[in-house]
């Protein structure tokens, strides 16, 4: 009898609910979507989205990218790591997170890989600029003043800025604040050399590599397929960059440097930090 009730159609269809709400989301199956529904926009009704408005949150918006991150991770790193960061940034913080814009500006050789890739899907910058600046003006219609964007794309931080002072120009008289942040200039060289002695490779060279690996590991390890994770030498760049793309300078991966050293357990430690330090600063300048 256990057996038939585990089976029924009812049972069935609700798991397989799960299954796809996961999916849209990029979060795992068998989350428990519940617990996500009080701050993600896309979750809420409208009578639940418009009750959260009247208390002022801090709305964040996570900017990412459809971009190649090796053999080893999912094209959607770019936009799955800085959700996630943002998620547990607006319970800390009493905010709430916006859907993320997923598609980014253009990925470049030496930060991204560059448009050799199959799946790196590249925008103008006008596109990004546009919904930028289309999305804070359709939230500040829906009362919110205050907004995070949480840049989660190395190519997209001015593209992001430029959409923030085209929405200002018409909202800022309604005491609207914006702050925005890249999350990876969080992560101080004190916690780099605790977590990693010696420290990386690179900084510049962190694309697929040590740092994204481990906070997929953590977050999604069902996501990484660990037999693939790269071991090439660092990319050498030059000084310049070159148009067309000299594909020739990216390592074959995709990956700028190695990933063997990536790690579950201290991605989880990365990702606190993040939690932890991004709180802080969203709460000093949104008291």
């Amino acid at each position: 009898m256990a057996d038939a009730a585990a089976n029924a159609p009812g049972q069935l269809a609700s798991k397989r609910q799960d299954r796809e709400t996961a999916a849209n989301k990029n979060l795992p199956e068998g989350t428990n979507m519940a617990k996500y529904n009080d701050v993600l926009v896309g979750e809420m009704s409208w009578p639940e989205y418009a009750d959260r408005m009247k208390k002022n949150p801090v709305v964040m918006l996570p900017v990412g990218a459809i971009e190649q991150h090796g053999p080893h991770l999912p094209l959607a790193t770019d936009v799955i790591v800085p959700t996630e960061i943002s998620i547990r940034v607006a319970r800390e913080t009493g905010g709430i997170v916006l859907p993320a814009v997923n598609y980014g500006y253009r990925s470049m050789p030496k930060c991204g890989g560059g448009d050799r890739y199959p799946g790196t899907t590249n925008m103008d910058a006008a596109t990004i600029v546009g919904q930028v600046r289309d999305i804070v003006r359709e939230q500040v219609r829906h009362g919110a003043r205050n907004f995070c964007m949480v840049v989660g794309h190395y190519e997209n931080q001015w593209i992001v800025t430029e959409g923030i002072i085209q929405a200002m120009r018409e909202v800022e008289n309604k005491g609207v604040r914006i702050m925005q942040l890249q999350y990876w200039d969080f992560l101080d060289n004190d916690t780099i050399e605790r977590l990693f002695p010696g420290g990386l490779e690179s900084m510049a060279l962190e694309h697929a590599a040590v740092l994204e690996t481990s906070m997929m590991m953590h977050l999604y390890p069902e996501r990484v397929r660990l037999d693939l994770i790269p071991d090439n030498p660092s990319a050498q760049f030059p000084n310049y960059d070159m148009f067309p793309h000299v594909h020739e300078w990216v390592p074959d991966s995709g990956a700028l440097t190695s990933a063997k050293r990536a790690d579950a357990g201290k991605g989880g430690e990365i990702i606190e930090h993040y939690r932890r330090t991004i709180s802080a600063a969203v709460k000093s300048e949104f008291k």
